[in-house]
């Protein structure tokens, strides 16, 4: 995968990208990250980037002009076509890790970070594909939300993680939060490990797990518990669906 950032502060990226798991992806060829610098593609001969507000307003606005011209630099460069390109922006949807798995399909990304009180609108109307959110706070600007999208991303590109069992068991999979997890030693400062996780039984492991993502997503995140039991209903609730769809046939 190929991924583009435009910013007015790339140095932001550097230390993230050279490190772990992103550098690994990197130096094997599984994922190109390209940053480059909004301003240098001002024509304003201070490399001024951004104006007041038409209609007045506190704060600046990004022009659309050095914005621009560096997302044509992007294509030109890369010979790219109809990228998908991502707006950094506490008005956009929020970010989800379906999101992330649909965009881990992707070939080609650039993402747009913002700054100061945003971007002229008429870039979004342009160039932009999907304006997305990591939450529902406001931030300086788009930078940190871009690389939480490119680590969420890249994680679950093939060959970034070494097995893709990395990914499977952990949170949001299947509408639940990941269950405990415990290494050694067995006991730490008067706490011990389950014993069901250390009796070797791997179906009574396997079902305290699921039990446990279950009681965690149920009390932290009722909204997640809610897709996850519409779309896995208690037995009774299936047995009483499938004796209401018997009587109605018997009507």
């Amino acid at each position: 995968m190929k991924i583009n950032v435009m910013t007015l502060f790339p140095d932001i990226f550097d230390s993230y990208i050279g490190e772990s798991m992103m550098k690994k992806a990197v130096d094997n060829n599984i994922l190109d990250v390209k940053v480059y610098n909004i301003r240098d593609f001002s024509e304003n001969k201070h490399k001024k980037v951004d104006d007041y507000p038409f209609g007045g307003g506190a704060g600046m606005v990004m022009t659309a002009q050095p914005i621009l011209s560096t997302y044509k630099h992007i294509i030109e460069e890369n010979k790219l076509k109809n990228p998908r390109v991502i707006y950094l922006s506490p008005k956009g949807k929020t970010f989800t890790q379906d999101m992330a798995k649909d965009l881990s399909k992707e070939d080609d990304i650039i993402f747009l970070c913002g700054h100061y009180e945003g971007i002229d609108q008429r870039v979004i109307d342009m160039i932009v594909t999907d304006e997305l959110s990591i939450g529902d706070y406001v931030l300086t600007g788009g930078e940190l939300p871009a690389l939480v999208m490119i680590d969420s991303i890249s994680r679950l590109i093939p060959g970034v993680l070494n097995k893709t069992e990395s990914y499977e068991d952990e949170s949001f999979e299947g509408d639940l939060l990941e269950y405990p997890q415990y290494t050694r030693p067995r006991e730490y400062e008067g706490y011990e490990v389950p014993e069901v996780i250390l009796s070797g039984n791997h179906q009574k492991i396997e079902l305290w797990r699921k039990e446990e993502s279950q009681k965690i997503t149920k009390e932290r995140r009722p909204d997640l518990w809610s897709k996850y039991v519409e779309k896995h209903p208690p037995e009774t609730a299936k047995k009483n669906r499938r004796r209401k769809r018997k009587n109605k046939r018997l009507d």
